[in-house]
């Protein structure tokens, strides 16, 4: 079972110091994919650095700006391209001059057909760092560092952030205490997931601050577990299709006969996601290119 952390006091628009150099402020926008709504991150002090000023909204633009009055944003720092995380680096930018730091995506997925669940928050199309850490770097400000570690998976474009001052990551939406983390085929991608998890775990961090929801301070554990979440869901794929092949839309309502079936065009994007990593493993075969409707059956 996944340790999840779910507690957290928020108020929208309050500036929260969270750790030494590391403040808080909460975008009003709670939802689904954003759960109590978007974490933006202050690091520093007098010269400081924001992560994923979030959706564009006039109100949270304005919450930054005074939690951050007499201070100056030099630094703007994106972890992927999502609408909830990135949309307000262009007007902070516009208001402070500061630079804004991430990696383009090389391609947008269009979102969801009409009438189906979407997993995620939408993509901010428009999203175009100045500078491009895609593989990699670090900025700095005065007793502070942002290392970015490219960790694809969520997005093929979603950047960590370790910050050696106080051992910790800023980890976006690539581990969230409070759900596991959405892959959505084609720019989500399982395999790069499954990596990018041990990337961070190998770093020995001992808190995560999450852009949604509290941090994470037993990581490894909570890594291994997270890790161990995604193993199930591929036996339980391995051990319906030994019964013979099948179609995602016929393992489906099998596989999650415990949920609500309004929320299973989603879950079959979920196993889409898992069907690409089996076959990349040589695992299944497949009588086509992966896809929803084609037939999956175990290898060999």
């Amino acid at each position: 079972m996944i340790p999840y952390v779910r507690e957290i006091d928020v108020e929208y628009g309050r500036c929260d110091q969270v750790s030494p150099l590391i403040r808080r402020v909460t975008a009003d926008n709670p939802g689904p994919f954003t759960f109590k709504g978007t974490g933006t991150y202050i690091v520093g002090q007098g010269e400081v650095a924001v992560i994923d000023p979030g959706p564009d909204d006039p109100a949270h633009l304005e919450a930054i700006l005074a939690a951050t009055a007499g201070e100056r944003i030099t630094h703007i720092v994106i972890t992927h391209h999502h609408s909830d995380h990135s949309p307000l680096a262009g007007p902070l930018k516009a208001r402070t001059g500061a630079t804004i730091y991430g990696c383009a995506v090389a391609s947008h997925a269009e979102d969801d057909a009409d009438g189906e669940v979407k997993m995620e928050a939408g993509h901010d199309l428009g999203f175009r760092p100045d500078v491009s850490l895609c593989g990699g770097g670090s900025v700095a400000g005065p007793g502070w560092t942002l290392e970015a570690v490219p960790t694809p998976g969520h997005t093929s474009n979603h950047l960590c952030f370790a910050f050696p001052e106080e051992n910790a990551c800023f980890s976006g939406d690539h581990i969230m205490g409070w759900s596991t983390t959405v892959i959505t085929p084609p720019d989500g991608d399982l395999s790069d997931y499954l990596e990018s998890l041990e990337a961070i775990r190998a770093r020995s961090f001992d808190v995560l601050w999450p852009t949604h929801g509290p941090p994470i301070r037993d990581v490894d554990a909570f890594i291994r577990a997270y890790a161990a979440h995604r193993q199930e869901r591929l036996d339980q794929i391995l051990t319906a299709l030994a019964a013979g092949p099948a179609r995602i839309r016929e393992l489906v309502p099998r596989l999650y006969a415990d949920v609500d079936p309004r929320l299973h065009p989603a879950a079959a994007r979920s196993m889409l996601a898992g069907m690409l990593h089996l076959v990349r493993q040589g695992r299944l075969a497949a009588d086509a290119a992966p896809e929803p409707d084609t037939t999956y059956r175990l290898a060999g």
